[in-house]
């Protein structure tokens, strides 16, 4: 019987893949976790273990009295939280990994899933259609912390048969929960901003491309890629995903084909310099030719899906 934790299923991504799991395996099979003592609201009715990462023998705990089999372990601190954090942005995101590949070592757990970032690219790196094998050279700790992973699930998996999988996640784009603290989030926060006061000032540069994806995509590019057979995952570091490219302008001139009244300003901040060192847009040929990856949004339907979801209620 497959039964599946989540670490970090409070954030962006894992309350969504908490909800997917449970829709595919069922709720007695699914359990979510996070640090909070207290389930939060948006876990409420999942099975929840209040769990800090960096706590092994806790983690440890929970993955042999309860039988789990399949890992997702995505509590991190995001690239612009974690510039502000160096110390504790490494601690988190390379112990964190290193708990859980360590118990796939010994054999109590049988598969993982870790996800890297787009954040593994560096100013050195090709921009357009970033290819899968690169020059790696990030300038962030976060990306840092993620190419360093990248090589330790590789290595897991070599040296010590862990059967870890991972993506490169591109900016992602959701109106299931608020942003988490990262360098793309304009692209969520701005039709928050949208449809409460008609107007967004942008803290990216108005012509600063960046590879996104609607969660939707990146949810179910996920779970194929944790179903498919292991032979058919051939790289072990991370996959690039690709699925939207776009600009601030682009975004905002996709949103006033809706909302034609909305405006958008620019005030680039210190999360300008991170978003210059990543790629403008991705080459996921890879995934696609291993498992069978395609995206399904594009910008339009993207933009569309956002206005008509998003709840305002939710933006302090």
């Amino acid at each position: 019987m497959q039964k599946t934790l989540v670490i970090g299923s409070a954030g962006q991504i894992g309350v969504e893949i908490v909800r997917a799991l449970v829709a595919k395996q069922g709720h007695d099979n699914v359990f979510a976790s996070d640090i909070h003592e207290n389930c939060p609201a948006s876990l409420e009715g999942f099975n929840y273990f209040s769990l800090n990462a960096l706590d092994k023998s806790r983690l440890e705990e929970i993955v042999v009295e309860n039988q789990i089999t399949d890992v997702y372990l995505l509590a991190a601190l995001l690239s612009a939280t974690a510039e502000k954090n160096i110390a504790f942005a490494w601690e988190l995101n390379m112990d964190g990994l290193f708990h859980v590949l360590n118990l796939a070592k010994e054999g109590k757990i049988k598969k993982v899933f870790w996800p890297s970032s787009i954040a593994v690219f560096g100013p050195t790196t090709p921009r357009i259609n970033t290819p899968q094998e690169t020059v790696m050279e990030p300038t962030t700790v976060y990306g840092i912390s993620k190419l360093a992973g990248e090589l330790w699930c590789s290595y897991y998996h070599r040296v010590f048969g862990v059967d870890v999988r991972s993506i490169r996640y591109p900016g992602l784009i959701s109106y299931q929960s608020l942003p988490g603290g990262g360098t793309t989030d304009y692209a969520v926060d701005i039709f928050y901003h949208t449809l409460k006061n008609g107007t967004y000032t942008s803290f990216l540069s108005e012509n600063t491309a960046l590879p996104m994806m609607f969660m939707e995509d990146a949810i179910r590019a996920t779970l194929e890629l944790m179903d498919a057979p292991a032979e058919n995952v051939k790289v072990r570091t991370a996959y690039n995903l690709g699925g939207i490219s776009f600009t601030p302008a682009e975004l905002a001139a996709s949103i006033q084909k809706f909302m034609p009244d909305f405006t958008i300003n620019y005030a680039p901040d210190f999360r300008q310099k991170i978003a210059d060192s990543w790629p403008d847009s991705i080459d996921d040929t890879v995934a696609q030719q291993d498992w069978g990856w395609k995206p399904k949004y594009d910008l339009e339907l993207m933009t569309k899906t956002m206005l008509e979801h998003v709840d305002i209620g939710k933006l302090v």
